[in-house]
């Protein structure tokens, strides 16, 4: 019988929302998911039975080179206050900060992976004054909490599984991968992101595209038209497949009108405006397209809204469907 691909899940400075996505993976939940795959969690804070001296005698284990370890997952933001000691956040019976654990283990593992934004860039913690960072990125900053130089004994980075939180099938999908051999250096990113999402944009998929293409925005969050131009939408910017795969079967962000703000990506819990109102300069958004020159989307926004049909014009400010397609018959050659 096949060794199975072991997990150690730390929280550190976390809201817990990482985990609440991900138990929902596919139909059956997170951990008999990842027994399809021969994964087995050592412990995890929110799943295991094993609580206080039970769960450091596990966490010890492995940091002692007892008990093998393939993968180190970690939700939230390590902390590193006050003063770099780490004490604004200890793990619970052992008089240690989490902080040191997670570099004790991390040492372990085979691979390391971030799982979700906090883990990966510091995310929403790192917005206060309790220097939290993540594993190995502080923002747009190599480094973190492990360096910019850590591998894991696998020769790999610490794998960046980004979002607020991340799709349940982004986390599934890369543990999946590592436990069947399956992944390198190619499968990542320049920000250590799995391509099979990051190669993605969230726009891609998006149920208002139609109103993207003809530049029909929404002016209030109830309107069905784009969310880009007036009400901060960030999804032809943010990389992801949200719009792809969905979240919980059938959803998205975009989908249930509120506006996509780039959370798989640094920095995004600072946007320097509000996160529902999109900035501009002169007019124009000053969050453009992804790889769109500035005068190119001027000029295209322009010929968009001149040729917007009523159809799409009306639509696009009410909360539902005004005007339907035409039904025509189709021409014949």
């Amino acid at each position: 019988m096949k060794t199975p691909f072991t997990v150690l899940w730390l929280q550190a400075g976390s809201c817990g929302g990482c985990t609440m996505s991900a138990l929902a993976a596919e139909d059956v939940g997170l951990v008999k998911t990842l027994a399809r795959f021969g994964i087995r969690l050592l412990w995890h804070p929110a799943l295991s039975e094993e609580s206080g001296a039970e769960a450091l005698a596990i966490l010890s284990a492995v940091a002692e080179g007892r008990t093998a370890l393939d993968c180190l997952c970690v939700e939230g933001a390590v902390m590193t206050g006050p003063n770099g000691s780490g004490r604004f956040q200890m793990l619970s019976g052992s008089g240690r900060p989490t902080k040191d654990w997670v570099t004790e283990l991390a040492a372990r593992a085979r691979y390391v992976l971030a799982v979700g934004s906090c883990a990966a860039f510091g995310g929403m913690p790192a917005g206060a004054d309790m220097g939290a960072i993540g594993l190995q990125w502080a923002g747009w900053e190599r480094g973190g909490a492990l360096g910019e130089t850590f591998r894991s004994q696998a020769g790999l980075p610490v794998i960046n599984a980004a979002g607020c939180a991340p799709h349940p099938g982004w986390v599934v999908e890369t543990l999946a991968a590592l436990a069947l051999g399956d992944f390198t250096h190619d499968n990542l990113d320049a920000l250590a992101r799995p391509r099979a999402f990051a190669d993605h944009l969230a726009h891609h998929g998006c149920g208002r595209n139609e109103f993207y293409e003809f530049k029909a925005s929404a002016a209030r969050h109830s309107d069905r038209g784009c969310l880009m131009e007036n009400l901060g939408c960030k999804a032809t910017q943010a990389p992801g497949d949200c719009n792809l795969r969905r979240w919980n079967g059938g959803g998205s962000c975009t989908d249930g009108g509120f506006a996509c703000i780039n959370c798989t990506s640094p920095g995004f819990e600072e946007p320097g405006a509000p996160f529902l109102e999109t900035p501009k300069l002169a007019g124009i958004p000053v969050g453009l397209p992804v790889d769109m020159p500035k005068a190119w989307f001027v000029a295209l926004a322009a010929l968009s809204k001149s040729a917007t049909p009523q159809r799409v014009r009306a639509n696009a400010h009410a909360d539902h469907v005004v005007v339907p397609p035409a039904r025509k018959a189709p021409k014949t050659p």
